[in-house]
């Protein structure tokens, strides 16, 4: 993951097309942060979709996706429509991330809303029309026919998806979050589930109470996969594989590595030489 903050574009460009030549490094992913909640405040952010797009069209193996999506900054109606634009462009290579958005912490996250004009909906609300904006979402990518949909936070007349994506039935949606409240659209919708890394004991018990929610309704909970961000430092590669083994023996298969900026020359290189390979049993 490579946060697109007080970085330059061909900064990420670099390493995500050195990434996509290195068969350890399955997948990339940017934020969804309209300015930066780290490092300087006042430095350049580059929005994520438009970015995510260009980066698609520059790559050729990675799968790649927004850790996560905030709901709060997009109709789904258009987030679906610019999500199919992505996977048409990619050839196929999206992971839809998508979360509630982001609460009071940390304060600088917070801002982007009003300097954007945008509305910050509380948390009951937030966690409800994303269960909502991931229906409507999946139907705009699925649905044969125009439809209506009257909804509590989205009503939709004659709403139809033309393009589809190219993955069918749709994209893999991953749902990011640790509250109980997104732990249960985690159970009905996702795909996959992010939470940030730190915490493991925490974690564990978030994904034991996402089995919890998944047997209620019904659902194996094997068919989601246990997904974890992890920071990670230069510095410390020992700490990070270390990170990395205890988190695969908690089941979390799918690592994201959160790479700080500056980026070193070759870290992607790095990044599969020092922490994926030899993180892997046996090494």
């Amino acid at each position: 993951m490579t946060a697109p903050m007080n970085v330059g574009y061909d900064d990420v460009l670099r390493v995500w097309q050195e990434a996509d030549a290195i068969p350890e490094i399955e997948h990339a992913w940017l934020f969804d942060h309209l300015m930066p909640i780290a490092g300087d405040p006042d430095g350049p952010a580059f929005e994520g979709w438009t970015l995510l797009s260009a980066l698609a069209a520059q790559t050729r193996r990675l799968r790649l996706g927004l850790l996560v999506t905030s709901n709060r900054f997009r109709p789904p109606a258009m987030l679906a429509k610019i999500a199919t634009t992505v996977d048409v462009v990619s050839g196929g290579r999206l992971d839809f991330g998508i979360g509630v958005g982001s609460r009071p912490h940390p304060p600088a996250a917070r801002r982007e809303y009003a300097a954007h004009g945008l509305p910050f909906q509380d948390t009951a609300d937030a966690v409800a029309s994303l269960a909502e904006a991931c229906t409507v979402i999946r139907r705009l990518w699925t649905e044969p026919e125009p439809f209506d949909h009257d909804g509590t936070y989205t009503r939709l007349t004659g709403a139809f998806g033309n393009p589809k994506p190219l993955q069918r039935p749709h994209p893999p949606l991953l749902i990011g979050g640790r509250s109980a409240a997104t732990l249960r659209v985690a159970a009905e919708h996702a795909d996959l589930w992010n939470i940030p890394g730190g915490d493991l004991e925490d974690a564990i018990g978030r994904s034991a109470l996402l089995d919890r929610y998944c047997a209620q309704i019904g659902r194996d909970p094997a068919s989601i996969v246990r997904s974890m961000h992890l920071g990670i430092s230069y510095e410390d590669p020992a700490g990070a594989r270390a990170a990395i083994a205890a988190a695969t023996a908690a089941g979390f298969s799918h690592i994201v590595l959160g790479l700080p900026a500056p980026y070193p020359a070759g870290v992607a290189r790095w990044a599969a030489d020092e922490l994926i390979g030899a993180a892997r049993p046996g090494r």
